[in-house]
């Protein structure tokens, strides 16, 4: 079951230390990653993640802040965001290569840069009021081989582009967020996919939030993904 539980990320996407500090600890030994997001990171800054890891070092922290700026603002936001400790770090794909690589030359051999390629809220019609002559999948592609060429470890993806990109990075981590169980409320993601299913096309990380921190026991929530995801990996 272990190699289940690291692939399952859970989002601490709450508002304060405090809350995410025991929705940690009810969730240790029972999940392989915790995400912070913007949220967490404005109302607390770099001491929360601190203080994840020096109670909980068994689990790993991905800083979910994607970036998007000139590259040397964003390397040197990587810079000093690595020297926490966390395993990932996320930035937009669509700032271009040279962003990217600037990030992967500054996060070092231990934090991953993972490219946030089209968020999982975004659909068709949200890329066209973006500006975007491309839908979601053509934009996802266009974006993999970048971050491939740049050296990212990974990326961040819907469940539905994931076996489009089997052959376009196949090497890189595929993180897939917008996973609920089936029968969840979707809230406001778009594009969606059962964790038995993200497993099964490729995904090599799920992030999970809502269906667990909402859950009246979000131990047992996490544990029943775990589960399902053990099902779905091959033998």
């Amino acid at each position: 079951m272990s190699a289940a539980r690291s692939r399952l990320i859970v989002a601490l996407d709450v508002p304060d230390g405090e809350s995410a500090l025991a929705l940690a600890g009810r969730l240790a030994g029972h999940v392989g990653m915790l995400k912070i997001g913007l949220e967490l990171f404005v109302a607390e800054g770099p001491g929360i993640v601190r203080e994840l890891r020096r109670r909980h070092p068994e689990l790993d922290v991905f800083l979910d802040l994607k970036l998007h700026d000139i590259p040397n603002t964003m390397a040197g936001a990587i810079r000093s965001a690595s020297s926490l400790g966390v395993r990932f770090i996320t930035v937009h794909a669509g700032s271009g290569i040279a962003h990217l690589r600037a990030c992967v030359e500054q996060a070092g051999d231990s934090t991953g840069i993972l490219a946030v390629t089209v968020l999982t809220s975004q659909d068709e019609q949200a890329c066209r009021e973006a500006g975007h002559t491309r839908g979601p999948a053509e934009l996802v592609k266009i974006r993999a081989q970048a971050a491939a060429q740049a050296g990212c470890a990974g990326l961040v993806c819907s469940g539905q582009e994931l076996e489009s990109l089997a052959d376009v990075a196949p090497g890189l981590f595929r993180v897939v967020p917008g996973i609920r169980p089936a029968g969840a409320d979707v809230g406001d993601q778009k594009r969606v996919m059962t964790p038995a299913n993200a497993i099964a096309a490729g995904a090599t990380h799920l992030v999970v939030g809502r269906p667990i921190r909402s859950a009246s026991d979000p131990a047992a929530a996490a544990t029943g993904i775990v589960n399902e995801i053990a099902l779905a990996l091959p033998n």
